[in-house]
């Protein structure tokens, strides 16, 4: 037991003596002008890119609200055409029965006028 403490201390020592130590120095890739203009050529392109996609969704919203507009549209006409139709097949359903009523009334009122409807008086008897 006393070997694994030992053991764990010292290799908390290592670790933080380790840890102490600075990193070794570096030119920071951004000094050259060469990876610079390389970087500033990225950031345009992503910066385009997101111009670009922003553009796309604009485009896409018009899209759909202007195939909104035009289902509303075409409902509209739809439900106008359905309204004008019923009207004409009600005017021309109260046209007919209004000409088959009269004909029958026509009918009705030639057969009593005619002779044989009329009733022939009986002879009078002697």
């Amino acid at each position: 037991m006393k070997k694994t403490i030992a053991t764990l201390i010292a290799g908390l020592f290592a670790t933080a003596a380790f840890a102490a130590q600075t990193p070794a120095t570096t030119t920071p890739a951004a000094a050259t002008p060469a990876v610079a203009k390389a970087e500033a050529k990225q950031e345009k392109q992503a910066a385009s890119a997101k111009a670009d996609v922003k553009e796309a969704k604009a485009d896409a919203k018009e899209a759909k609200e202007s195939a909104k507009e035009a289902k509303e549209s075409t409902k509209a006409d739809v439900k106008e055409d359905k309204a004008e139709h019923k009207a004409v097949h009600k005017t021309a359903h109260k046209r007919a029965h209004k000409t088959t009523k009269k004909a029958a009334h026509k009918d009705t009122t030639v057969a009593a006028a005619t002779p044989e409807a009329v009733a022939t008086p009986a002879p009078a008897a002697k």
